[in-house]
């Protein structure tokens, strides 16, 4: 009988050995996925965040009246806050963009800073001006003014310029802003293009 009771009990004392031992590293091995979990985490905001800036970039070249003479961007933040910042000649285009924003999946927020720039005759004619001298026939700038919008925009404000978009070479800006300079009645002229292989 003592014999017995004895096996009994030594049997339920090795029964609790294992689960004792094995409850100790459970809280290590939590913390070795948590870690794992966050690289795939950050990776997705990251994939999202580009997916948001692509997808405003198409959703503001689109718009209807959008032009060479217009510029805007669009600045997304982590928390869905998209800042939506450029010049425009039609308030309308103003509106028109933060509308369409607003309805990109995955914005929270639009925060429209976004200038309407001032009516001028003299202003229209500088911007006349500018094109043609940039992407006239003889111009080696000319395959950029065949585009439907050409990726070079002349944002003009009370008589001073701004170059702004992307060319394919330091060549093609040095010339652009050469071009500008040449063309009367600009008060000042800032280039502001950026070098397509930079930009990828």
């Amino acid at each position: 009988m003592k014999r017995t009771l004895f096996i009994a009990f030594t049997i339920m004392a090795l029964a609790f050995v294992p689960v004792s031992s094995s409850a100790a590293p459970t809280p290590q091995k939590k913390s070795k996925r948590s870690k794992l979990e966050s690289k795939p985490r950050a990776e997705s905001e990251a994939g999202n965040l580009a997916y948001l800036t692509k997808a405003i970039r198409k959703e503001l070249v689109t718009l209807p009246f959008f032009s060479v003479f217009d510029w805007l961007e669009g600045n997304v933040q982590p928390d869905g806050t998209v800042y939506l910042r450029g010049q425009v000649t039609r308030p309308t285009l103003k509106k028109d963009a933060q509308r369409r924003v607003e309805r990109v999946e995955g914005v929270d927020r639009v925060i429209n800073q976004i200038e309407v720039l001032p009516l001028s005759n003299s202003d229209d004619r500088l911007r006349r001006a500018v094109f043609r001298e940039l992407f006239n026939g003889n111009s080696p700038l000319f395959r950029y003014g065949q585009q439907p919008i050409p990726p070079i925009h002349i944002i003009i404000n009370r008589g001073r310029l701004t170059l702004k978009g992307v060319v394919a070479n330091k060549g093609d800006s040095d010339i652009a802003n050469i071009k500008a300079n040449g063309v009367p009645g600009l008060f000042e002229v800032k280039n502001e293009l950026r070098i397509e292989k930079d930009e990828k």
